[in-house]
């Protein structure tokens, strides 16, 4: 029996979690045991409890409680506790998604601890060190054994950082194996996308109907530390709004926040728009809904975007680059950062294209072979 030891902190990783821990449950009971450790980076019933209870993910076998803090003092003490978790437990293998600081805690405790690492989501590259998100996954990739691919460019750009991308087992951190097996992402949106229907009383709540909404997220410190940023961007939906478009954004509460202290009269007048609806945040069945049933997407969320894609919906991305440069290579997503102008020009001209959505995330069974490659490799 293996043991694997998973990591996960921030809401996205909760849910990229469902796809393999529901692998492990359903086709490799007998040979994967799974241990759960939650940070507590995101821990409260809006931000993830949640997401346990509804997309029916098995309870953490650890929380390690270490909540919001300087980035620095949150990952130190995050390496402390998971070091402290890799002592007593022992894994084969230690699992990290993704970018956040979770995953470079992991990472680290990982190398520290002699245990070999798996990296979901490597290969990703926005070229744009300024983000925290690139350092840590640039860490995760460079100290994993394992590294899955979502899709063929995140494995040339590995390719053209120097990795081997045809090695063969058995494999270690100096000649990792690579495997581009699709997204994990697109498992979850392929299973739970029926389920969502189920969600619809919010969007009679708030009285929104099949393609005629603006379903908006924004959460980055990029877009919500920087007030002119933060302004830019919300101006922007003000004039959509005012020209008669309907905006659903559910906010983060780092944006409502942020809102309140550097933009407090474009709150008030987001709250007081006939077209726009501020929410608290939604749940990812709900989210899977909003996605389903918008007419567009506006979003600095990497998730968000290539969910956009996932339910073949056009995305406007509130960033100067972005990691999934095949959507906008398709061009069903066009990078807008926080100008109000280009926000506004943009939404125009995507809404009169007509796209095409090319199946570049593979084929909705990235966690099997995820599994798969894990028992080959042990």
């Amino acid at each position: 029996m293996i043991k694997l030891l998973t990591i996960i902190g921030a809401r996205p990783q909760i849910i990229k979690a469902a796809a393999i821990s529901r692998a492990i449950q359903g086709l490799y009971a007998d040979e994967i045991s799974e241990i759960l450790v939650h940070t507590g980076q995101h821990y409260d019933q809006n931000m993830s409890e949640v997401f346990f209870n509804e997309l029916n993910i098995p309870q953490p076998d650890y929380n390690l409680g270490i909540g919001s803090m300087h980035p620095a003092v949150q990952t130190a003490k995050m390496i402390d506790a998971i070091f402290g978790v890799l002592e007593k437990e022992e894994p084969n293998w230690l699992l990290v998604y993704g970018d956040t600081n979770s995953t470079l805690a992991g990472s680290l405790a990982a190398n520290k601890a002699e245990i070999p690492l798996i990296h979901i989501e490597a290969g990703l590259r926005s070229y744009n060190k300024s983000m925290p998100e690139e350092n840590n996954r640039i860490v995760a990739d460079h100290f994993s054994t394992l590294l899955f691919c979502p899709t063929q460019t995140a494995e040339e750009n590995l390719r053209k950082e120097g990795f081997f991308i045809n090695t063969i087992p058995e494999f270690h951190i100096d000649r990792p194996g690579i495997f581009n097996c699709g997204d994990v992402m697109y498992d979850n949106s392929k299973f739970f996308g029926d389920l969502a229907e189920n969600k619809q009383s919010l969007l009679e709540k708030n009285s929104l109907k099949e393609n005629q909404f603006i379903f908006f997220t924004c959460h980055r410190p990029v877009n919500t530390d920087v007030k002119e940023n933060l302004s830019s961007i919300f101006r922007a939906c003000l004039q959509l709004a005012d020209r008669g478009e309907e905006i659903f954004m559910p906010l983060h509460p780092r944006t409502i926040k942020a809102l309140e202290q550097r933009a407090p009269a474009i709150l008030e007048e987001l709250n007081s728009h006939e077209n726009i609806v501020v929410h608290p945040p939604v749940s990812f069945l709900e989210i899977s809904l909003l996605e389903k049933k918008c007419k567009m997407v506006i979003t600095d969320s990497g998730g968000v975007q290539k969910e956009a894609f996932f339910f073949k919906k056009p995305c406007l991305v509130l960033r100067d680059e972005t990691e999934w440069v095949e959507l906008v290579e398709s061009g069903s997503a066009i990078l807008v950062g926080a100008n109000t102008e280009k926000i506004v020009e943009q939404f125009e001209v995507l809404m009169s294209k007509t796209l095409s959505f090319p199946q570049i995330f593979g084929r909705g069974n990235a966690a099997e072979i995820i599994c798969e490659r894990i028992l080959e490799s042990s």
